[in-house]
């Protein structure tokens, strides 16, 4: 019997699995050493998959090291992880806001009924994961106004190229 799954099928098989796997490891971890260790661990991941990602959108869509080159990657990862979300310019391409109307880990923790968590691993690794994907794109300051996980409406993201770049 062969079997053609469809681009959306196969989209939806990895994105389903990717997801899976960053929550099923970082629970065995957890189970095996402690929440601490797992997050510490977590920490340590997402400080190079972002780079991985960075690099691959930076290759598929031949960007530069630059804001318009982070606006195109970022917005593209954004929507490959299934989070919700509406960008703007910041003052003449020197930046851009992200504000995230829906997490999809934040959805996910809720689901797990692990909520208390949320906050946590949202202060520490999602800090991590933006700043490390903007540093692929030259000196690009990293700042969150806002956090779903911390009880706020939406996730506010500011990214801006640093003086010495413009």
């Amino acid at each position: 019997m062969k079997v053609d799954p469809t681009d959306k099928q196969i989209r939806e098989y990895f994105h389903r699995s990717y997801t899976a796997v960053d929550g099923l490891w970082f629970m065995k971890v957890e189970e095996m050493y402690g929440f601490e260790a797992a997050l510490q661990l977590d920490e340590e991941v997402w400080k190079v998959l972002p780079k991985i990602q960075a690099r691959m959108l930076k290759a598929m869509i031949g960007s530069d090291n630059d804001m318009v080159g982070l606006r195109q990657a970022v917005l593209i990862r954004l929507t490959l992880e299934g989070f919700e979300f509406e960008a703007e310019e910041i003052s003449d391409h020197n930046g851009i806001k992200i504000c995230i109307k829906r997490c999809p880990w934040h959805d996910l923790l809720l689901k797990s009924g692990r909520e208390g968590l949320s906050e946590r691993v949202g202060d520490l690794i999602c800090r991590r994961e933006h700043s490390v994907f903007a540093s692929e794109f030259g000196d690009i300051d990293f700042k969150r106004e806002s956090r779903i996980c911390s009880g706020d409406e939406e996730c506010t993201l500011r990214f801006v190229q640093t003086a010495e770049q413009l």
